[in-house]
């Protein structure tokens, strides 16, 4: 048996409006979704693989890092320091250099890619 006030408040959601789901969605959106417009990198791993070669299945290796990002909040500035970070911290380069930008093919908020490639510094 279902208790009462359970039930009254089970009849109360249920006659919230689209309009007022469709806030509440929003609000969580935001209330969660601080981080879910952060660019990160994009490397997608297969699980027990040994081979380094069929290791990543992502667009990104520890060479080419790949950034997936939001154009309308992340900059030019942000993503060459984020891959200049990766190339250090992989050991494959001191710096990267630009290859290009691929969009629309990302997640929902963050649909666009930066292509970089690590190089050494010629001193």
């Amino acid at each position: 048996m279902i208790p009462q006030n359970l039930m009254y408040n089970l009849m109360e959601i249920l006659k919230l409006s689209s309009q007022k789901l469709r806030l509440a969605y929003v609000f969580l959106l935001f209330l969660g979704g601080c981080s879910l417009f952060n660019p990160y990198i994009d490397r997608r791993r297969n699980p027990g693989v040994a081979d380094i070669n069929k290791l990543y299945s992502g667009p990104s290796t520890p060479q080419n890092p790949v950034i997936c990002y939001n154009g309308l909040i992340t900059d030019d500035n942000e993503l060459q320091k984020m891959a200049d970070a990766e190339c250090v911290k992989q050991g494959t380069g001191t710096k990267a250099e630009f290859v290009k930008k691929t969009h629309l093919d990302g997640k929902l908020l963050l649909p666009s890619h930066a292509h970089y490639t690590c190089v050494k510094n010629q001193k």
